[in-house]
């Protein structure tokens, strides 16, 4: 039989490449990842790995074991759902994977939201950035990644993850109060062209240069900012402007103004829920994505201002 904790850390070094990586993503020494691949190719009688310099490539035989590693872990996890409906639901924890401006608007509600219901959920929140959502998730040290999807992210077919929409974040131009753009309706991103940027961390700044070149523009990039607090502050200084995402609430900062942009549609980031497949009919992450919708609508429609 096959231990399927060796076909999970064979997973992870897909994604991850190289040993090194694989045991810092499952927490393990190189040592220990060694082995268990060693152990796995043992068990299967079949040279699954070959060392292409410090990057470890899977042979034909790894590709056809991964193929049915992603339909056995699958099932597991449907298993672990179906055993959870008959144990005494003691157990009620969920773990929470979000990007920054997810904590206050979506993560921080919804775990507020199961600590009343009856029986209780407890959440654990941790931030987490696009990739290293997908990474934690597939290592088992989460159950929910939220996520905006870049072009080098898991597919939406891939068969480790199950991916939903969970809500459509816009940007709006953010500008110091007084600017020319300021208290105007919706303008073309193009009207921003000659202005100071401020860029803020990787994720949103490769989003916002990808927008502006569509714009038919490269953005000034003149200040960064790993922090959204820290962006906001300059901009109400009047060092630049910044595409800044609905679910980053401005209060507290009221030398700034909201400035829509226009397009069809116009600039959004679209915002996934991702879970092993397999998961979702687990009781506490089936909580955890209905309370996540629910407090989407919400910010939905309030953003439409219903």
């Amino acid at each position: 039989m096959i231990d399927l904790r060796l076909l999970h850390t064979l997973r992870v070094l897909r994604s991850e490449g190289t040993v090194t990586a694989t045991a810092r993503a499952l927490h393990l020494s190189p040592s220990a990842v060694s082995q268990q691949l060693r152990q796995l190719a043992q068990q299967t009688g079949a040279e699954l790995l070959r060392p292409e310099g410090r990057v470890l490539r899977l042979t034909p035989a790894g590709r056809v074991l991964l193929r049915h590693a992603d339909v056995l872990l699958a099932q597991w996890e449907q298993a672990r759902a179906e055993l959870s409906e008959q144990g005494n639901g003691t157990e009620r924890t969920l773990r929470v994977e979000g990007f920054v401006t997810t904590m206050a608007s979506l993560l921080a509600p919804m775990a507020s939201e199961l600590l009343r219901a009856r029986p209780p959920v407890r959440v654990v929140i941790h931030e987490a950035d696009t990739r290293l959502g997908y990474q934690r998730l597939l290592a088992d040290q989460s159950d929910i990644s939220v996520v905006t999807p870049h072009p080098d992210s898991p597919t939406a077919d891939d068969p480790r993850f199950e991916q939903r929409p969970l809500m459509d974040d816009f940007l709006d131009l953010v500008v110091p109060a007084g600017h020319p753009l300021a208290g105007r309706g919706p303008v073309d991103l193009a009207a921003a062209a000659e202005e100071d940027w401020i860029t803020p961390h990787h994720d949103q700044d490769r989003l916002i240069q990808a927008l502006c070149a569509a714009a038919g523009f490269a953005p000034r990039r003149s200040h960064h900012s790993n922090e959204w607090p820290a962006v906001l502050s300059m901009i109400g200084h009047g060092l630049g402007v910044c595409l800044v995402p609905r679910l980053m609430s401005l209060d507290g900062f009221p030398q700034v103004v909201r400035v829509p942009v226009q397009g069809s549609p116009p600039p959004l980031r679209r915002v996934l829920t991702v879970v092993r497949r397999g998961s979702a009919g687990q009781a506490v992450v089936a909580a955890g994505l209905a309370a996540l919708r629910a407090r989407a609508e919400v910010l939905t429609q309030r953003a439409a201002g219903k």
